[in-house]
């Protein structure tokens, strides 16, 4: 296992939730989506090098922009 930010992460890669490297506006609206530490999440996909990042959540599929997908730290299951 090794630590990487979620925009890191390969396609339907999982991992949990380590840390949210922000403020806490963002950790609240991160919270607000289900996305806190200790969460298990899937990288769905992402589009280009600094595109969107597509994730699932629970049953719940977000989309993240590239910069804070990058304040994600997950934890990876290789």
């Amino acid at each position: 296992m090794k630590k990487i930010s979620l925009s890191q992460m390969k396609a339907k890669q999982k991992g949990a939730v380590l840390e949210i490297s922000g403020g806490l506006g963002l950790q609240n609206k991160f919270m607000s989506m289900g996305i806190y530490k200790g969460r298990e999440i899937t990288k769905i996909s992402h589009i280009g090098l600094r595109g969107p990042v597509a994730i699932k959540v629970g049953r719940s599929v977000l989309v993240l922009g590239h910069g804070v997908a990058n304040k994600v730290v997950v934890e990876t299951h290789d």
